[in-house]
């Protein structure tokens, strides 16, 4: 099992107080205004259990969300396509995921800008599988060369084919995830079997403000049924879809989560399910939800914690940029969304790579954010302090006025220290920057001698190309 990424650092957004203000305000807000649900079986079956129609909204008292908050499990443990775990998630252990596809890609052969096709698929799952710090992939189905109606269904069989590490999905409606669980019974020999060693988890949103629409509660029941680890994950923009004031924000974010959490465990009691959030700002010079502004990363880091005050798992989000091209810009915004990830001890953090707010995918900023990740685990390991650490041995043997280059002590310890594989700290360097070269020619190692070793049977191979055949003859 990948161990995660472990912050030694005591860092907080919110204080004990903060977080208890926060929740009591979430309270009040689905107990006294309530959520827009469209289904008529979920608000009947909610009204049963106490809840109270008001104004066409639903209103949930606070012994709703404690029951659901009792049954939902407070750790999930994910495995790979091989059946073996690799995350246990609600443990204070980051884990990051890129993916698979996006609508735009830039291309790491040729610098261009251009839409995502099919084909390039296949290169992110052979990056995403090589790389150390990326441990999950999310296929959303965007590629442009794919029918709208079997985008999500085509580009989650091409990543259960090419990609032996954890899978995150999602759908464009309700077909492509009824379609995307038999994929998934498929390759596990069974959906009974998938839930016994599940290798994938899907992604869901309900509509700020507080609105859940029948296609969402549609898509909860379907995957807390077949057993399937999902993410709710509200987009909240500070002054277009919640209010500007960083509290308010937080408060109706978590509103709309926990009212999920209520409906989730109304289909299946003890059906897995991660915080995730989202909240940002609207621009309001550009009228762009930002993927890089500070706040961003700051009220993810503040939602963290309010998923860990619940004993829930966390989904966030880092390693992106409003940058269009790999830049400054898009260094600085995504090593600082790593940063506040990491600090903050979110579970799984999803889109690296991800850039102009979410339009595009760089295969070369996710080798280098491999690399940032590794800087950053340095950093947050900390500070041990225990008799070993402090060496007040080998300070007396060397005493004022000597060195530590020839004692054991340092040939001993020296290796603890972090080195880059792409970083220079050369006494002469270049008057240009080697980095994007040298990770120009690792993808093109990466795309030209890695394989992915998943270990399908003939049979299962057999049925998952008899499937996509089968979506392909749809249109």
């Amino acid at each position: 099992m990948h161990s995660g990424f472990s912050s030694n650092i005591d860092f907080k957004v919110l204080s004990a107080e903060k977080i208890e203000k926060i929740h009591e305000a979430t309270l009040t807000i689905l107990q006294e205004q309530g959520v827009k649900i469209d289904d008529e079986e979920v608000k009947e079956r909610l009204l049963d259990e106490g809840a109270e129609s008001k104004d066409g909204f639903i209103c949930l008292p606070p012994a709703l969300i404690e029951k659901a908050l009792d049954s939902a499990p407070n750790t999930i443990t994910l495995y790979n396509r091989n059946k073996e775990p690799t995350m246990e998630i609600g443990k204070e252990q980051t884990y990051f995921g890129t993916h698979a596809d996006m609508l735009e890609i830039i291309d790491p052969f040729t610098d261009e800008v251009r839409d995502f096709k099919r084909q390039d698929t296949e290169l992110m799952c052979k990056i995403a599988d090589y790389l150390p710090n990326i441990d999950f992939m999310l296929a959303v189905g965007l590629a442009a060369d794919v029918p709208e109606k079997i985008q999500s269904q085509l580009v989650f069989l091409d990543v259960i084919r090419q990609f032996s590490k954890t899978i995150n999905f999602s759908s464009n409606d309700v077909q492509g995830l009824k379609d995307q669980l038999e994929i998934l019974n498929i390759a596990a020999g069974g959906l009974d079997k998938f839930k016994e060693k599940p290798f994938a988890f899907y992604y869901c949103e309900p509509i700020p403000p507080l609105y859940h629409p029948q296609e969402s509660t549609d898509k909860l029941k379907l995957v807390a049924e077949a057993g399937v680890p999902s993410v709710y994950m509200p987009y909240c923009m500070l002054g277009g879809t919640s209010p500007v004031t960083f509290a308010g924000t937080l408060a109706q974010c978590n509103a709309e989560v926990l009212s999920g959490l209520v409906i989730t465990q109304l289909f299946k009691e003890g059906a897995p399910i991660i915080y995730g959030a989202m909240p940002s700002i609207f621009d309001m010079k550009t009228t762009i939800g930002s993927y890089g502004a500070p706040e961003f990363n700051m009220l993810i880091a503040a939602a963290s914690e309010m998923a860990n005050y619940y004993s829930l798992p966390f989904y966030g989000t880092a390693g992106t940029s409003d940058a269009k091209i790999i830049d400054e810009q898009a260094v600085s915004e995504g090593t600082m969304s790593f940063f506040s990830s990491l600090l903050s001890q979110a579970d799984l953090v999803h889109d690296v790579g991800i850039m102009d707010h979410c339009n595009s995918l760089s295969p070369e900023m996710v080798v280098l954010y491999n690399e940032i990740l590794n800087m950053l685990d340095s950093y947050i390991s900390g500070v041990e302090v225990n008799s070993e650490e402090l060496a007040l041995e080998v300070i007396r043997e060397v005493g004022p006025a000597g060195h530590y280059l020839n004692h054991e002590h340092t040939a001993n310890n020296f290796k603890k220290i972090w080195y880059s594989d792409l970083f220079s700290r050369a006494m002469q360097k270049e008057s240009e920057s080697e980095v994007r070269t040298k990770i120009k020619e690792q993808i093109k190692d990466i795309n030209d001698d890695y394989k992915v070793s998943i270990n399908d049977s003939k049979e299962v191979k057999q049925e998952l190309d008899d499937f996509a055949a089968k979506l392909l003859a749809r249109v």
